[in-house]
């Protein structure tokens, strides 16, 4: 990955849905040849197929909270456990006091509450400790 291969993917990151030819021209590239370093970061799996960001209060889902998940066993190859959870966006394993750290978005405590009995319905699920953000500063992207 090369500096162009750099800027394109921070191009991208600004707006995914622009045009190769937008893009081209940030980067002084023909569109061409964007399209062809496009094609082969998503084959190397550097870059995934564009999203849409989307405001999770508009959607009332405005509770966004941090689980920590406590085990009596290995968890790390229980990811479709909490998958099948929609509510979890993120499920990370971690070293330190937690076994796991789940990203949970939710429309109040009522249903966080289930999020959480729900939790407990996994084997080897001994405890959840549940941190409420109260305001976001701000989230980024990682930095190519």
């Amino acid at each position: 990955m090369d500096d162009k291969d750099r800027a394109i993917i921070a191009g991208l990151q600004e707006n995914a849905g622009q045009s190769y030819a937008g893009l081209a021209e940030s980067v002084g590239l023909s569109a061409g040849a964007v399209h062809e370093r496009v094609r082969k970061l998503r084959e190397k799996g550097v870059i995934g197929l564009p999203t849409v960001e989307v405001d999770p209060v508009a959607l009332d889902k405005s509770v966004l909270s941090f689980i920590t998940v406590d085990t009596d066993q290995w968890m790390g190859d229980s990811a479709d456990a909490f998958a099948e959870i929609p509510e979890v966006l993120e499920a990370h394993v971690v070293a330190g006091a937690a076994t796991l750290l789940l990203k949970v978005r939710t429309e109040g405590m009522r249903e966080l509450q289930e999020v959480l009995r729900r939790l407990y319905e996994i084997p080897g699920v001994r405890g959840t400790s549940a941190t409420i953000v109260l305001e976001s500063f701000f989230a980024r992207p990682v930095s190519p």
